[in-house]
């Protein structure tokens, strides 16, 4: 009975050993979890982060296992989806202002790569775009130069343009950076500016008739986790109230912006996969310094310049990296 027994056990042990050297296997694999902003991956940088993996030899599912989370900009998706990301994986990337002070909440104990943020150290992310201090690090998507850049392509656009909309969700805790930029900015350049906030569909609307009422002439928003869901709103709104719109993206340039001048976000996307890559092998984010953009991309709507009835002075179209037709 004991050598049946013995041989047994060497038979299911034999048989189960392969079950544990996968699973031991499968724990070594790094977990990197993905808290976008967007609903879904064709509204995110998707491809682009999965390239900079790729680019550095890490293949999902081989030796690196991506757990992407699409909360949608929805606060309690915000909640539930970094808690879960932040107990079950080993790093974690942040995508957008919404989700990096998420991030920066739930995942004290795991390093934070957080990608798109406009104003790191404002927003009480890091200490210093040099040295961050703490968990997180990552890559920004601001630059001093880019809304006054903006604004003047902007004006160039519009000949006698004076009075500039600045639309803004006062609940995003970006919100009081990009009005103090893009009031100062507009100063350079001899424009005024005025506020206008709005937290609903309904209050966009609003919004718009009181632009109207105040004689604005064109419109910038603010990149906040609204703005972005209600793309395609803002821009039907702006056509219909023949103001010019100026963005910050390709997305929300092609919902129907006139134009957008921003950073190359399928870049900062790859850089993502860079950042985790110094911390698998060993580099702490406390140590790993904040990038700032570096590349820019300017792009024209001319089917919403047809609708708004502007042509558009030729040295503008030569100058865009991209015209939308």
């Amino acid at each position: 009975m004991r050598r049946r027994q013995f041989i047994a056990a060497l038979g299911c042990a034999v048989a189960l050993w392969p079950l544990a050297t996968q699973a031991r296997q499968s724990r070594s694999i790094p977990r990197v979890g993905v808290l976008w902003h967007a609903g879904n991956a064709e509204e995110a940088n998707f491809t682009s982060l999965v390239k900079g993996f790729r680019d550095l030899g890490y293949t999902d599912g081989q030796n690196v296992k991506l757990e992407h989370r699409f909360p949608n900009e929805q606060p309690d998706r915000f909640k539930s989806m970094v808690a879960e990301l932040a107990s079950t994986t080993d790093i974690l990337i942040a995508v957008g202002n919404n989700a990096a002070p998420y991030a920066k909440d739930a995942a004290d104990k795991i390093p934070v790569v957080a990608i798109h943020v406009s104003d790191p150290i404002g927003m009480g992310l890091v200490k210093s775009l040099a040295r961050p201090g703490g968990n997180i690090t990552g890559v920004s998507n601001q630059s001093t130069e880019m809304v006054g850049k903006r604004l003047q392509l902007l004006k160039e656009m519009a000949p006698g343009l004076s009075r500039i909309a600045v639309s803004v969700n006062p609940d995003a805790r970006i919100s009081p950076f990009h009005i103090t930029q893009t009031r100062d900015a507009a100063a350079n350049l001899g424009l005024d500016t005025q506020t206008f906030e709005w937290r609903s569909l309904v209050q966009l609307e609003q919004a718009f008739d009181a632009m109207v009422s105040a004689s604005m002439q064109a419109l910038v928003t603010n990149p906040d986790g609204l703005a972005f869901t209600y793309r395609g709103e803002i821009a039907k709104l702006a056509i219909r109230r023949q103001l010019p719109l100026a963005t910050w993206s390709r997305v929300t340039l092609t919902a129907g912006a006139l134009m957008s001048y921003g950073v190359d976000d399928d870049a900062i996307s790859r850089r993502a996969a860079v950042y985790v890559d110094k911390i698998l092998k060993g580099a702490h984010p406390a140590d790993l310094p904040v990038e700032q953009p570096t590349k820019f991309v300017y792009l024209i709507n001319l089917v919403t310049a047809k609708a708004l009835g502007i042509e558009i002075p030729e040295i503008l179209l030569t100058r865009a990296d991209e015209l939308i037709e």
